[in-house]
């Protein structure tokens, strides 16, 4: 869903940041071989996300939802010289292709994937975190974000993407729709939990920068 026309959407995209040419290449090969290309940050977003990374300068990141990696390397631009970030997605079939894309990166040994269900690996994973991108299924934003608190760093940015889910946050909603469901009370979770600091972004599909108090 446009938010605004497609006119001004290219308008932002000609005077923000170029895509780098890496980033380019994996945009245009998701396109290419991959379901749901449209899943991808993209251009503007992506450099959304780097900005905000540049900013915070994270040591570790945690991105839950990988796909084909467009977004992972975007927050490492930002990433501290030691830092690493670790990814997290269900999709074996699309391992090898993110680990391509990655080892042509600077960040190859800085990218840990993991490789299965995000509440399950999330406990495994003893390290405090500075910045975390949540990307994944909708239905499990709540669980994410409560698994997630304990682990950030004070003064940490979570960033969650797709939080207006093209608009069906205002619209009645389905009793078997879940996702949108979990999505208008995730929002309203942010908005009223005392140990964040949340501004929602009418970027692309709504993204929401929380930080821990």
């Amino acid at each position: 869903m446009h938010f605004i026309s497609q006119d001004l959407e290219d308008y932002i995209e000609q005077h923000s940041e170029r895509e780098p040419a890496l980033l380019a290449a994996l945009n245009k090969e998701t396109y290419q071989k991959i379901l749901l290309p449209r899943m991808l940050s993209g251009h503007f977003q992506g450099r959304v996300l780097s900005m905000l990374a540049k900013l915070i300068r994270p040591v570790n990141i945690l991105e839950i939802g990988t796909y084909t990696g467009y977004s992972a390397l975007c927050l490492c631009e930002g990433m501290q010289e030691n830092g690493i970030l670790h990814t997290i997605d269900i999709k074996e079939e699309l391992v090898d292709f993110q680990r391509k894309h990655f080892d042509k990166s600077p960040w190859s040994t800085q990218i840990v994937q993991h490789l299965g269900e995000a509440t399950d690996v999330i406990p495994t994973l003893a390290i405090k975190f500075d910045l975390v991108f949540i990307d994944a299924d909708k239905e499990n934003y709540i669980n994410y974000f409560e698994m997630i608190v304990p682990k950030m760093n004070k003064g940490g940015i979570i960033l969650s993407d797709n939080v207006l889910w093209s608009g069906k946050v205002l619209d009645e909603i389905h009793p078997n729709d879940l996702s949108t469901k979990t999505l208008v009370e995730y929002n309203n979770l942010l908005r009223d939990d005392p140990r964040v600091e949340t501004v929602l972004l009418p970027i692309r599909d709504g993204l929401t920068v929380s930080r821990i108090l």
